[in-house]
C-alpha cells in the first residue's frame, strides 16, 4: 500500500511538473520576438492558418509556428482577415491574432497631413503643396472662387457673406479646424481638403452654437477675435484672462495694439525678423497697432484651436488692459500702460521675459 502511494506521489509530481513546463513553454512560444517595435508591413493573403502562420514566421514575428496554431485552436480565433498589416516584433502573437482578427483598410498611399493651431493659409497651402500633387496656386484658385464660396455659405450656418469681403488676403482664414486629417492619396483636391477641415469645424462649433447667437459678435468676428487670441495667448495660462483684455479694449474704443496682427497684415511670418517702426506703424485692414485702428482685424489671423474659441465666448471679467506671459506661461495682468511696462522690466531682470 505504502509503495503504491509513493508511486501515485510520484505520478502527480511528475504530471505537474510536465503541465507547469508545458505552460511556461506554450507562453514563451507566444510572447513577442523581441523587444524591437519598428513596424514590418506584412501582406497576409488569404489561405490556411498554416500559411499565416509561416508567413509571420518568415517576417520573424512569432517564435514557432505550432505554437501560433496550437494558440489559435485554444482561443477559437480562427477567422484571421487577409489584408496588408504592419506589425512589430514586440506584440506578441495574442496581439497579431486580435489585430488579424479585426482586418483592417490599410492604404499604402494614404496621405496624413498635421494642420496644427496658430498656422494660416499661407502655411496651409505650403503643407498641401508638399504632401500632394497639387500647387500653392491651387489653394489660393479655390479660394478665390466666389461660387465655391456661394456653395460653402449655402452648407455651413457658420460661413456668412464675410468670408467674400474684398480687403480679406483669404477668404477662409480661421475657418479651416487644425487636425491631423488622412487622405486617400496624394490625388486628393483641394476642395476635398478643405471639406475634412470644415466639417471639423463645423463638429466643434455646433455645441457652441447657441452661444454664438446669443453673442452680440457675428460668427467672423468671434474667430477672429479667437484667432488673436491663439496667437497672443498660446504662451500664457490663461487665454480667457487674454480674451477678457481684448474685449476691454475692444468696448472702450481702444486698439488691440496687437503685434500678431501686424505681421499677418504684412505677411510677414513673426519667426523670420522683427519688424522696423515704420512697418509697426503701417496702416492696413489688419494692422490693430496702428494708432487710427479700432475694432477687429477684417478676418482671422490664423486657424485658432477649440480652447481659444471658447475663451473668446466664456472671457474673464477684468479690468485689466494689458497681460504679459513669461516663459513660464504665467500670465501677468495690468492696468496701466505704466504698470505693463513696469512687469515686463520686472520679468527681464529676471530672465523671465518671453521673447517671440
Amino acid at each position: 500500500m505504502r509503495i503504491f502511494r509513493n508511486v501515485a506521489l510520484a505520478v502527480l509530481i511528475l504530471s505537474t511538473a510536465i503541465i507547469i513546463f508545458a505552460c511556461s513553454y506554450f507562453n514563451y512560444q507566444i510572447a513577442p520576438v523581441s523587444n524591437n517595435d519598428t513596424l514590418k508591413t506584412v501582406v497576409i493573403d488569404k489561405g490556411s492558418i498554416n500559411d499565416i502562420a509561416n508567413t509571420l514566421k518568415e517576417n520573424n514575428l512569432i517564435k514557432d509556428v505550432t505554437m501560433f496554431k496550437v494558440y489559435i485552436k485554444l482561443t477559437g480565433k480562427s477567422n484571421l482577415k487577409a489584408s496588408t498589416y504592419e506589425l512589430s516584433e514586440n506584440m506578441g502573437v495574442k496581439k497579431i491574432v486580435e489585430i488579424l482578427e479585426n482586418g483592417n483598410s490599410y492604404n499604402p498611399n494614404e496621405v496624413k497631413i498635421t494642420f496644427k493651431e496658430g498656422i494660416n493659409i499661407r502655411e496651409i497651402a505650403r503643407l498641401i503643396t508638399e504632401n500632394t500633387n497639387n500647387s500653392e496656386e491651387d489653394v489660393y484658385e479655390l479660394l478665390s472662387d466666389k461660387e465655391y464660396l456661394d456653395e460653402l455659405i449655402n452648407t455651413y450656418w457658420f460661413i456668412t457673406d464675410d468670408v467674400k469681403d474684398n480687403r480679406i488676403y483669404y477668404s477662409l482664414e480661421g475657418y479651416l479646424y487644425p487636425n491631423t486629417y488622412i487622405y486617400t492619396n496624394k490625388d486628393v483636391s483641394v476642395k476635398e481638403i478643405f471639406s475634412k477641415m470644415l466639417e471639423e469645424m463645423n463638429s466643434k462649433l455646433n455645441g457652441y452654437k447657441e452661444e454664438i447667437n446669443n453673442s452680440k459678435y457675428s460668427i467672423h468676428e468671434i474667430l477672429t477675435l479667437a484667432s488673436i487670441v491663439e496667437l497672443e495667448g498660446a504662451s500664457s495660462s490663461d487665454r480667457n484672462g487674454v480674451a477678457g483684455v481684448f474685449y476691454n479694449r475692444l468696448n472702450s474704443g481702444m486698439t488691440l495694439g496687437s503685434d500678431v496682427t501686424t505681421y499677418y497684415g504684412l505677411k510677414i511670418n513673426m519667426s523670420d525678423r522683427d519688424l522696423t517702426k515704420a512697418e509697426l506703424n503701417d496702416c492696413n485692414n489688419y494692422n490693430t497697432r496702428c494708432s487710427t485702428f479700432t475694432g477687429l482685424p477684417v478676418s482671422p489671423i490664423c486657424i485658432a484651436s477649440i480652447e481659444s474659441i471658447e475663451a473668446v465666448l466664456e472671457p474673464t471679467n477684468h479690468d485689466y488692459y494689458y497681460f504679459v506671459a513669461d516663459k513660464n506661461k504665467k500670465t501677468y495682468f495690468t492696468k496701466t500702460y505704466d504698470e505693463h511696462l513696469s512687469t515686463v522690466s520686472k520679468l527681464k531682470d529676471e530672465g523671465l521675459f518671453f521673447e517671440y
